[in-house]
């Protein structure tokens, strides 16, 4: 086991050290990783000052909670007025619609009014009836067989929960959570290399998974790209343009355009009247393909696509177009795409200076450029064969 794992880390380390020493532009990758450890190194030490202040607050927020207990069990009466907001904020998971149920207290004596939906009254009174300090619960609800056209019951029900979710089970851990995962997750890491066994080697894999989650604060199927379909990351950006929204729309309407202002689209072409193919320059610059297809189409307004099944980048966007009175035009653009890796190959990338959300910040103000004066940019895939001219 020893031999193959010494062979895949000399592979590895040789790989990288060509990667960071090559004679034409490995000073500037070296560059880049040591801007992206500095700056990795500033966000760990706000984390962790971040992560104590969160600590700080649960212990004092659970010392007070063992107090109130403590006091409680003793016999110190607790004030109606804290009762109420006990009360109020326990409705969520009982209630669909909790803000519509009114609560008031008078010496441990719980009224409860407001629209409810009949198949949650029994659910209400046997919570309220639990909680500790109501002597008991008085009942004025107005039951509704169904929401109807009642004002209080319309709107999107709230999330039933079962009760809280651990933190761990949330998309977004807490900086202590995070501190502690990553913490955890290093040390596990540390000691499963030094083992160099199977065990060893399984355990410095969850360990690095662990660290990666807390450090990037993305789910583990966006991280790993398992089973976030087209989400993995997410990117959200806006520009104004000094053009009409016609001619914007326009420029945008035809694929043929793309390679003139992006730096890594080679090729796009129709292959269809909602679908095209794209060739695109992946790691290493070689070609990576797919076909979108459209998934609204509004002119002047909306253009919105997405990768079909199989392809091997999966991603979607959708780009929003809205006239400013100044007769300019404002892009709201939206995208998602799952890497190679997912979230975790978007980390490593972005560590080595190949950073999709920097890469389409450069080309979006190549497409503003190249709009604005007529003239296509020089660094993009292709070089612009008609000179001041784009295809409309």
């Amino acid at each position: 086991m020893k031999r193959p794992l010494d062979v895949i880390a000399g592979l590895g380390v040789g790989a990288t050290l060509m990667y960071i020493f090559d004679p034409l532009v490995g000073r500037r990758r070296r560059a880049l990783v040591r801007d992206k450890m500095v700056r990795l190194g500033h966000k760990t030490v706000d984390a962790v000052d971040v992560a104590a202040r969160d600590l700080k607050n649960r212990a004092l927020g659970l010392a007070a909670e063992t107090k109130g207990w403590i006091a409680e069990r003793g016999g110190a009466e607790i004030s109606d007025e804290k009762l109420r907001e006990r009360l109020r904020s326990s409705l969520g998971p009982i209630v669909s619609h909790p803000s519509s149920i009114e609560v008031s207290v008078e010496h441990g004596t719980v009224t409860l009014t407001g629209p409810i939906l009949a198949d949650e009254v029994d659910r209400l009174i046997r919570h309220v009836s639990g909680i500790s300090g109501v002597t008991r619960v008085e009942s004025r609800l107005d039951v509704h067989q169904e929401p109807g056209n009642v004002p209080g019951l319309q709107g999107q029900p709230a999330v039933r929960k079962a009760g809280q979710v651990p933190d761990v089970m949330q998309a977004n851990w807490s900086p202590t959570t995070r501190f502690i995962a990553g913490t955890a997750g290093g040390a596990l890491a540390v000691y499963g290399l030094r083992r160099l066994t199977v065990l060893g080697g399984t355990m410095a894999a969850l360990g690095t998974a662990l660290v990666a989650r807390a450090l990037t604060n993305i789910e583990f199927k966006r991280l790993t790209g398992i089973g976030a379909g087209r989400r993995a990351i997410d990117i959200h950006k806006t520009v104004n343009v000094a053009a009409p929204v016609e001619e914007v729309f326009s420029f945008w309407a035809n694929y043929e355009n793309f390679p003139r202002f992006m730096s890594n689209v080679r090729e796009v072409r129709e292959i269809g009247e909602t679908r095209s193919h794209w060739v695109v320059a992946g790691p290493a610059g070689v070609p990576v393909e797919w076909d979108a297809e459209l998934t609204s189409y509004t002119p002047n307004e909306v253009i919105a696509w997405k990768t079909v099944p199989g392809s091997p980048i999966q991603h979607a966007g959708i780009i929003r177009f809205q006239p400013n009175p100044d007769g300019s035009t404002r892009l709201d653009i939206r995208m998602t795409y799952n890497p190679v890796a997912g979230g975790l190959g978007h980390v490593v990338a972005t560590l080595f200076g190949a950073d999709p959300k920097t890469e389409m910040d450069a080309d979006l103000m190549r497409m503003k450029s190249m709009i604005e004066t007529g003239v296509p940019p020089h660094d993009a895939a292709r070089r612009g064969d008609r000179s001041g001219e784009y295809i409309h």
